[in-house]
């Protein structure tokens, strides 16, 4: 019976070890975590754990993990550019932006990934993680394809990124074909793409992450959340927008986009 067992765990180790290889292979920058999201997503049962040892004893390494110490080189696009640095939209649900920032805490790094509307700038889908996963930016995806109104309503909407691993995985591509967004990817060192969200996380850097230090993660999260809700979206006052808040620009033209 033990034997039996131990059988079935070397066969389980070979299938995930190839199937690690092919992930690594489509992308050379994913780390152990990243190819454990993506086995535990093919159906593959193996821990993290379980999945750091098969790579160490694959040699299958991240390719910054290789290059510790120098400038990180983003992957191939996945995507072709459809914005070509035109941050505007003429309406809802056609523009849509999203990137990931990270800020510290004493129990170690927080992140986030925000979803933004070009057209009222509302941010209108996050997640907040301790790990930067293709989960991450699929979350906050989820989140604003559901505030939108669902698959129907979103469709042929635009979601725009930079070359993140997070927003090159198969889940994250994946999640735009299902919504029936089209994905589409920025230059490499485009400053005029980075500007795009940057405004956002300036302020949300400046108005919360430097306030004071965060001794925990939930106390930072709940910060984040918070500002976002309850003062970027209702209180700051966006020259952009005629000098109204996100909330009260997308109820005064809510009428003129109505279905």
């Amino acid at each position: 019976m033990v034997r039996c067992t131990g059988q079935r765990r070397e066969l389980v180790d070979a299938y995930a070890t190839h199937a690690a290889y092919a992930i690594h292979a489509e992308d050379p920058g994913f780390g152990y975590r990243f190819i454990a999201d993506e086995l535990t997503e093919a159906g593959h049962e193996v821990s993290e754990r379980r999945v750091w040892r098969l790579c160490s004893q694959a040699r299958i390494i991240s390719a910054h993990a290789r290059k510790r110490g120098t400038s990180r080189r983003p992957g191939p696009p996945v995507h072709e550019d459809l914005v070509e640095r035109d941050f505007t939209a003429a309406g809802p649900n056609q523009l849509w932006l999203t990137d990931i920032t990270e800020h510290h805490t004493a129990e170690g790094k927080l992140y986030l990934c925000a979803v933004k509307d070009v057209w009222s700038r509302r941010i209108i889908g996050y997640s907040i993680d301790e790990r930067m996963t293709s989960h991450l930016a699929v979350d906050a995806l989820r989140m604003a394809v559901a505030r939108r109104g669902g698959a129907n309503v979103v469709a042929g909407c635009v979601v725009h990124s930079d070359r993140g691993s997070q927003f090159r995985s198969r889940r994250f591509v994946h999640e735009l074909t299902s919504h029936g967004l089209s994905g589409s990817m920025g230059r490499v060192a485009s400053s005029a793409d980075n500007a795009a969200m940057e405004s956002f996380f300036a302020l949300l850097q400046k108005n919360v992450l430097d306030q004071r230090r965060w001794r925990t993660r939930h106390e930072l999260r709940l910060a984040i959340v918070t500002w976002i809700e309850r003062t970027y979206h209702r209180r700051r006052r966006q020259r952009a927008l005629g000098k109204l808040t996100p909330i009260e620009f997308e109820t005064l033209n809510h009428a003129a986009y109505a279905a």
